[in-house]
């Protein structure tokens, strides 16, 4: 998969020749004193024209309607969700917790059916550009999505032991409490609906609007929004590492089938697999069985496992699987990290410009301060 080569920027203009000043004569009677020098005023500068800082400006612009377009999406959204989850639970009772599903729709339909299409609306098609689409290989797919794996791990580790020192140990992640209430609605919006929308905003629509820039800017970029989405430390870091690989198929690909399918195999062994295995085993018992046998009460935990090996079972099976998968995961990640292709894009933005130019403006800056913020006042809650 190959771009256009780079286009050669038209080189900065000469200065005008500068002559020597002009002699201005007196008009009238010639004075009587000696001719003073006629003052030197400094010569306002010449407006720089320069074809290249021209195209990084548009460029910074068209970053920034990006940056404006996500930050009013992730307002749009919070309003409108805030209305109508308080609606759905008052018109359930307003009594006890907050069914699941009312989560779901008041957080879903106005992210997915509003505040997304009019972020997309507002960023406009003039950087997207035409692409060829390929096919990919099962045997890449599965390769990739098991490098997938590691970096989720290390993803949620990392941003687990952030939020507890953050937070004192007091920090807790809403997203999977609410995940391990296992039913329907846990399949409808994280396996199904969440990967698709997720993946359409921004893998295709991001990484469409500004892979013109240069192919890892647009990956990082796609990687950070995404990240940043998610409003919530626990997940910032696995899924900024998630969207990277995302990105990095999409890239190569142009067919966002692949990357949403990675989405929901991962969603759906987070929201659905997981917490099915758990709910084998009652936890809090096996904490508290577990804390006899610390203090010297073997037969309690002997008699706990006895009537428990099903459930045992299956949770050892799981981890076992699991833990080779991400070993697998990391092998492969080593030994092909340097394979990784990427192609020269049409308006590749030079080293030394590209941070600058992709943060260094007002949508962008809108947009990081806003999700940070709330992933702030989300782990403090």
């Amino acid at each position: 998969m190959t771009f256009p080569q780079q286009p050669q920027y038209p080189q900065q203009p000469q200065g005008r020749p500068q002559g020597p000043a002009p002699q201005y004569q007196p008009n009238g009677p010639q004075s009587q004193y000696p001719m003073q020098p006629m003052p030197q005023y400094p010569q306002p500068p010449i407006a720089n024209r320069n074809p290249f800082f021209e195209w990084l400006r548009q460029a910074r612009r068209d970053f920034s309607r990006i940056g404006a377009s996500l930050c009013l999406m992730v307002v749009v959204w919070y309003a409108l969700a805030t209305m109508l989850e308080g609606a759905l639970y008052a018109a359930v009772g307003g009594k006890g917790e907050t069914p699941n599903w009312v989560t779901y729709v008041g957080s879903g339909v106005p992210l997915y059916l509003i505040a997304m299409p009019i972020a997309v609306m507002l960023m406009g098609k003039s950087t997207v550009i035409e692409t060829r689409k390929f096919d990919m290989k099962p045997g890449l797919f599965f390769k990739l999505l098991l490098m997938c794996l590691p970096m989720m791990w290390v993803g949620s580790v990392f941003g687990s032991m952030l939020s507890m020192v953050l937070s004192n140990g007091e920090a807790t992640d809403r997203v999977a409490d609410l995940a391990m209430q296992t039913n329907i609605w846990n399949v409808v919006f994280l396996v199904i609906v969440g990967p698709i929308f997720e993946e359409w905003l921004f893998r295709k629509q991001l990484i469409d609007h500004t892979r013109k820039y240069g192919e890892k800017t647009a990956i990082l970029l796609s990687g950070l929004a995404f990240g940043l989405f998610h409003m919530n430390l626990f997940q910032f870091f696995y899924a900024f590492l998630l969207g990277l690989m995302f990105g990095y198929v999409y890239t190569r690909t142009s067919k966002l089938r692949y990357s949403t399918a990675m989405h929901m195999i991962i969603n759906f062994n987070g929201g659905v697999l997981a917490p099915w295995v758990l709910t084998r085993v009652d936890l809090d018992q096996l904490e508290k069985v577990s804390e006899a046998a610390e203090n010297g009460n073997a037969a309690a935990m002997e008699q706990w496992a006895s009537q428990n090996v099903e459930g045992l079972a299956i949770m050892l099976v799981y981890f076992v699987l699991y833990g080779a998968v991400i070993l697998a995961g990391f092998v492969l990640l080593i030994r092909n990290f340097k394979k990784f292709e990427f192609y020269t894009a049409p308006e590749e933005l030079p080293r030394g410009t590209r941070v600058k130019t992709v943060c260094g403006n007002v949508g962008m800056i809108m947009f990081i301060m806003v999700t940070c913020m709330l992933t702030a006042v989300n782990l403090l809650m």
